[in-house]
C-alpha cells in the first residue's frame, strides 16, 4: 500500500503565539511529528508533505535533519484562517500531493502538530485496525474523557434549566457507557473516504484507536508548559524517544 502523510501547520496562532515552530525541551513542536513520520515511513511506503501557509515554518523544516518532508505546496489564504476546518486542508494538501507526484494513494494519515505524543508503532497499529474492518472509512485517536455526559455533564433545556446530556439512570461514572476525548493527534483516511467527499471526520464509519498512554493537545499556553516539564523531565508514562 501507498499512502500520504499530512502535517497542516498553519502560521497564525492566537493561543500560543507561533506554536508550530515554539521550543519545547529544545526542539521545535514540529519536528515531532516530522520524526514520527520518517521513522513510520520505514515500515510503509509513504510520502510526507507539509501545509502551511508561513514561510517561516517551512524554513524551520528545511533546515531540519528530515530530508523526506515535501515543502512544495503551500496552504491557501481561505484554509489558513481561524474559521477554516482542518478536513478541508488535510483534502487540499491530499489532491496536491496526487497530482503532483501522479499517485492515488490507499491511505491518508495527518499527523496534528500540536498533539505530538504519540508512536510510530501507534500509528501502525492504526493502519491495521482500520484495514482489518472492510466497512470502515477512516480512524481518529482517541483518549479515555474525565467525564462523562451520561453522568456528571449538564446541558441547558429550552425552559432555562439543566439535566444531563445523555439519558440514563447510571449511580456511578463506571457504570455509565465509555466516552473518549478526541486528542487530536492522528487521523487516518482510506482514500474512499475522500472519494464519498465527507464534510466531517466522524462519519456513521469511523472508528477509534485509544492511545494506551498520555495523549492531548496543546490548547492553552499552560498546556505547553506542562508538557514541556514532563519532556524536560522524562515523566511520560511512554517510551518518546522523537
Amino acid at each position: 500500500m501507498k499512502g500520504l502523510i499530512t502535517i497542516c501547520a498553519r502560521g497564525g496562532s492566537k493561543g500560543i503565539p507561533g506554536k508550530n515552530i515554539k521550543l519545547i525541551n529544545g526542539k521545535p513542536l514540529i519536528n515531532y511529528s516530522l520524526a514520527v513520520a520518517e521513522e513510520l515511513s520505514k515500515k510503509y511506503d509513504l510520502d510526507i508533505f507539509l501545509s502551511t501557509d508561513s514561510q517561516e515554518i517551512k524554513d524551520v523544516v528545511k533546515a531540519s535533519t528530515f530530508s523526506q518532508v515535501n515543502t512544495e505546496y503551500l496552504r491557501p489564504d481561505f484554509l489558513a484562517n481561524d474559521t477554516a476546518g482542518k478536513l478541508n486542508a488535510i483534502v487540499d494538501v491530499y489532491q496536491f500531493a496526487e497530482k503532483a507526484n501522479n499517485i492515488n494513494y490507499d491511505f491518508v494519515i495527518d499527523l496534528d502538530v500540536t498533539s505530538p505524543l504519540r508512536t510510530a508503532e501507534d500509528l501502525a497499529a492504526s493502519i491495521e485496525l482500520l484495514f482489518n474492518n472492510n466497512e470502515a472509512l477512516n480512524l481518529f485517536s482517541v483518549s479515555p474523557a474525565n467525564r462523562n455526559p451520561y453522568f456528571n455533564m449538564v446541558e441547558e433545556k429550552d425552559n432555562g434549566f439543566f439535566e444531563l446530556c445523555k439519558k440514563g439512570q447510571f449511580l456511578t461514572r463506571q457504570s455509565a457507557p465509555r466516552v473518549f476525548d478526541l486528542n487530536a493527534s492522528f487521523y487516518v483516511f482510506k482514500k474512499v473516504f475522500f472519494a464519498e467527499n465527507h464534510k466531517t471526520v466522524i462519519t456513521n464509519k469511523s472508528l477509534i484507536y485509544e492511545v494506551p498512554h498520555l495523549c492531548f493537545d496543546l490548547d492553552h499556553p499552560i498546556d505547553f508548559e506542562f508538557m514541556a516539564f514532563l519532556l524536560e523531565n522524562r515523566k511520560l508514562d511512554f517510551d518518546f524517544n522523537y
